[in-house]
């Protein structure tokens, strides 16, 4: 079992020296660069070192490679994440001690207080909206703090101290623990299906939404195309009447309505504001990323700032860490990572590279995320992959928080396939890597996609094709 954060306890007034448990993932490590830019102590661990626990130990923190009770030292609180072992020794020792034992998100939420905040919270799309919003906020020269879920790639940072009044977040919605902040401004890019084995039914799901709107002190900023987040906006204009709500997407009555795209390249559109239409060309290809857009065109102009300098602004983003990133080219197949983990980001990712891959081939490689999303959504996942994909390869099942489920593999997903001939199910890492190799010709898109540890077969697939073609 994984641990479950009591989110209604009250958080010390101080924190004192802050070990956090899981530093490495880019939310924690996020985080923990800000309390050590607000100056203070910070230790922690993770399983393997990275890139991340590099810049941190450069910043001051002392970071142990593995997890022992040892590490904790004279910490006064911990801070954790949800997939997290209940039996993890620093979690153990802590509880012993009596210690504050806090969600990353209490922290994160201790951390904005008193700050004017910006929460971006949605199924999907989060990570890309908040980096978008960012990247505007910064290039009509305001200057926020933020933490995003992944490296904004223009700064190489997911987090920063800035010196306005404004705070921009990515607020998880899978646990419930987006309904901790103090939020001035909401945006919500979907409420799509999803976090059900947390929330239990789909109206407890849309109900987590509704007072995440409710409480946003100044502005609403949601999906006019979403089903669920329409539904969600009428139940709060129901409830609050006068709340400020600002629409955007493709529907004719969106506040920001989003027309004339063209996804051929790195995708260009119009958006239609108080009767004005502005245009702009993202960096990025993408149909999705022109809603992403739109919507971090809303907060802008929500929070009073200048249409055009706020959409020329958001245009400079150039995309996050694990969304459509690059990883190297051999012999003409290009390897892509992608983080899209629910049915709907799989097919906004494929279809993203659809339009740029020209007259190549587009091989997936899936790995599915968590046995309850893998037993609900099989057939979605096979439906997306075998319309938006030429070929996948599906592996086995990443857990994460989760234990396993009897008959629950990866199989489910790749058995579901109406063309058996385009899908490989193959759990063998290596064994995949050299069948994607043998089926690729130049000028395919490899693209790994998942929210695991699917990633770390990048090397693997690049070694494959290398070898492949020596």
């Amino acid at each position: 079992m994984t641990i479950k954060p009591d989110l209604s306890i009250t958080v010390p007034a101080e924190l004192g020296a802050v070990h956090f448990v899981g530093i490495g993932g880019s939310g924690m490590s996020g985080i923990a660069r800000l309390f050590l830019g607000a100056g203070y102590t910070v230790s922690g661990s993770d399983v393997r070192d990275s890139a991340n626990i590099a810049a941190l130990r450069d910043l001051g923190a002392t970071i142990t490679v593995g997890h022992d009770a040892a590490n904790v030292g004279a910490a006064d609180t911990l801070v954790v994440t949800g997939a997290l072992w209940l039996d993890n020794p620093e979690y153990v020792l802590a509880l012993e001690r009596g210690m504050p034992v806090l969600h990353r998100s209490q922290a994160l939420a201790w951390l904005v207080r008193n700050h004017r905040l910006v929460a971006v919270a949605g199924a999907h799309g989060k990570t890309t909206s908040t980096g978008m919003i960012v990247t505007g906020l910064l290039g009509i020269g305001a200057d926020p703090s933020f933490v995003n879920g992944g490296v904004i790639d223009t700064l190489g940072v997911s987090a920063a101290r800035g010196e306005s009044e404004l705070f921009v977040v990515e607020a998880d919605e899978s646990d419930g623990s987006f309904l901790l902040y103090d939020t001035a401004v909401a945006l919500v890019t979907n409420v799509d299906p999803d976090h059900l084995d947390h929330y239990g039914s789909l109206e407890a799901f849309h109900d987590a939404f509704v007072s995440f709107t409710a409480a946003a002190s100044e502005l609403v900023v949601i999906s006019s195309d979403d089903a669920g987040a329409v539904g969600v906006t009428a139940l709060l204009r129901a409830a609050q009447p006068d709340k400020r709500v600002i629409t955007f997407g493709e529907a004719e009555d969106a506040t920001v309505r989003v027309h004339s795209m063209d996804t051929d390249g790195p995708v260009a559109f119009s958006v239609n504001w108080e009767g004005q239409d502005y245009r702009a060309q993202l960096r990025i290809p993408g149909r999705h990323n022109a809603i992403n857009a739109a919507g971090a065109f809303g907060v802008l102009v929500g929070l009073g700032f200048d249409p055009t300098a706020s959409l020329a602004a958001i245009a400079e983003f150039g995309g996050t860490e694990r969304r459509f990133q690059l990883h190297g080219t051999v012999g003409g197949v290009s390897v892509y990572d992608d983080y899209a983990h629910h049915p709907t980001e799989v097919a906004a990712a494929l279809s993203a590279a659809r339009t740029v891959v020209g007259s190549g081939r587009i091989i997936a490689v899936h790995q599915p995320h968590l046995y309850s999303r893998t037993r609900l959504f099989a057939q979605e996942f096979a439906d997306v992959l075998e319309r938006y994909a030429d070929e996948t390869v599906v592996l086995d099942v990443y857990g994460a928080r989760e234990d396993p489920e009897p008959g629950v593999t990866g199989a489910l997903v790749s058995e579901r396939f109406t063309d058996a001939g385009r899908v490989a199910f193959v759990p063998d890492w290596q064994a995949a890597a050299d069948h994607t190799a043998e089926i690729a010709r130049p000028g395919d898109f490899v693209i790994t996609l998942g929210c695991g540890d699917v990633y770390r077969i990048v090397p693997q697939l690049l070694d494959a094709l290398q070898r492949a073609r020596a």
